[in-house]
């Protein structure tokens, strides 16, 4: 068994949509990034490569590589669980945390379980998202930006 912590951080901006978990998310700003800068799916991207010893996101993904410019962070996270099958290994559960003073997220969650379930192939009881807040502290009490936090367990089949 494997146990691995992901974390990313992105800035919030004016012009860009709002994706978290695969999910657009009705707001004003959204996060600036080489691809759609899914803060939760790339905290899961790279808690999932950590527990297998394969690197991390910007590894298998550069952001000077233009194949990944815009695009859709669900497809990133399928290619990391193709990648980790062909391994060997199973996704056992995976639990993240979102650090937002705004939007509101609790109507979002279940879709993002239901996605991130979907794309891993996995139970979407093995999925846990939570939110919060930091109290109007820091840059994401600011609005300056969204971090996430990802916690995965891993074992091999």
């Amino acid at each position: 068994m494997r146990v691995e912590h992901g974390y990313d951080v992105h800035k919030l901006v004016q012009g860009r949509d709002l994706i978290l978990g695969g999910v657009k998310i009705d707001h004003e700003t959204g996060l600036l990034g080489h691809s759609d800068a899914d803060v939760l799916v790339h905290a899961i991207i790279d808690s999932l490569l950590g527990a297998a010893c394969m690197g991390d996101i910007g590894k298998l993904f550069p952001d000077n590589d233009d194949n990944f410019k815009g695009i859709d962070s669900l497809i990133l996270l399928k290619e990391v669980c193709n990648h980790l099958y062909k391994s060997g290994y199973r996704i056992c559960n995976i639990d993240s945390t979102i650090i937002a003073q705004r939007p509101k997220l609790n109507r979002y969650i279940d879709s993002m379980r239901e996605n991130i379930s979907r794309i891993c192939c996995t139970d979407i009881e093995c999925i846990n998202i939570k939110a919060t807040t930091e109290e109007k502290l820091g840059f994401t009490g600011r609005l300056e930006g969204i971090s996430a936090h990802s916690v995965c367990l891993i074992d091999k089949e």
